[in-house]
């Protein structure tokens, strides 16, 4: 079994200089391919649930279970991460489950509000979630593209970073440096050297969002100036959708599914392995035995 805590995955990427490929989970077939990909790349991985996602599926407790049981099987280390959780409910429903549920982690987003507002959500949530075993993530900054609740050009101050972390008791921090929710394209610029700043000024772990657009040489230059984990979605769902318009255009009469998905889980698996083989190069995964 190699289902692993975020928190271990994250302590080893911090050890490391490295950072923890993040990727977001739409269905079984997301899921599936995310592990595959990753273990093509012999490295750890996170399965990134977000709210929209939940709301997607009528309900946490079935796409929390699937991904259980593929974290269980793989052959690479494999946690279960809730993203961008802004409903009070969904958070005490993932705090209540907790590990037990296999859920490793959980992003408490509370960005759109005022600062002090944000500070007291978080505080309250990361102090319940990290009692029941759970590594927390918040926001701060806005990180632009995600339904246009975020403003781009917004930056995290290190200063305020410093802060907030302090006044929260959170394990991780999503910050705004350049990169935006949705992007299509990889043409993001991202602020070294305001990453060297905020990883100097702040004592948890350092979280880019919106990576799919950013390009592979300036995502390994984020890692090497301090990000610890690296969120991708927009990409998969791009790789996916392709493969399947590609089969369905060769065969008018396709109907079965599985004779569609088939491709577009190949395509994402091989999407998920070149973001591991960027993100951590020449990482093996923390499960793997020794001469691996």
């Amino acid at each position: 079994m190699t289902a692993v805590a975020t928190a271990e995955l994250i302590a080893t990427a911090v050890e490391r200089g490295t950072a923890v490929p993040s990727f977001n989970v739409i269905g079984l077939e997301h899921a599936e391919g995310i592990v595959l990909g990753a273990e093509r790349a012999g490295g750890d991985v996170l399965l990134q649930l977000s709210e929209n996602a939940v709301r997607y599926h009528g309900g946490l407790r079935p796409l929390v279970a699937a991904c259980r049981e593929l974290a269980a099987a793989a052959s690479v280390g494999v946690s279960i991460h809730l993203d961008h959780v802004e409903d009070s409910d969904l958070i005490d429903e993932t705090i209540a489950l907790g590990p037990v549920a296999g859920i490793g982690s959980v992003m408490v987003d509370a960005s759109t509000l005022p600062y002090d507002e944000n500070v007291a959500v978080t505080a309250d949530a990361a102090r319940r979630a990290r009692a029941a075993g759970l590594w927390v993530e918040a926001e701060l900054g806005a990180i632009g593209g995600k339904d246009g609740a975020h403003a781009p050009g917004v930056r995290t101050d290190p200063a305020e970073a410093s802060s907030f972390v302090s006044a929260t008791g959170v394990d991780g921090l999503a910050v705004a440096v350049g990169s935006s929710h949705a992007m299509a394209d990889r043409s993001a610029s991202i602020d070294l050297d305001l990453v060297r700043r905020l990883a100097d000024a702040v004592p948890v772990p350092l979280v880019l969002h919106g990576s799919s657009g950013v390009p592979d040489d300036m995502i390994r230059a984020a890692v090497d100036a301090g990000i610890r984990k690296i969120n991708v979605g927009t990409a998969l769902n791009i790789a996916w959708t392709a493969a399947v318009r590609a089969a369905l255009a060769d065969d008018a009469a396709l109907t079965d599914p599985r004779r569609y998905g088939r491709p577009g889980r190949e395509a994402l698996a091989a999407s998920v392995a070149s973001f591991c083989s960027v993100i951590s190069p020449t990482t093996a995964s923390v499960t793997a035995p020794a001469g691996r």
